[in-house]
């Protein structure tokens, strides 16, 4: 039986934050000024509907497909 070996959490973490943070930036110049007029929790709540979606069912499958051999490196 061979053990599967895990992701290094650094290098998983540096692709999230790769792939997130112009998804953050997007979303704000996009949605942001629509919603100006709502507290500072609601926007967040909002933003965070569209982007936790986004990552967990495309980001990171797509993650863990494309830099597999090197996460494990």
């Amino acid at each position: 039986m061979s053990e599967q070996s895990h992701p290094k959490k650094w290098k998983f973490a540096l692709l999230v934050w790769c792939f997130i943070y112009p998804v953050i930036t997007l979303l704000t110049m996009l949605v942001i000024p629509f919603l100006i007029d709502l507290p500072i929790p609601l926007r967040t709540l909002i933003i965070s509907l569209v982007l936790v979606p986004l990552m967990a069912f495309f980001y990171i499958p797509f993650i863990n497909k494309k830099f597999y051999n090197w996460l494990r490196k």
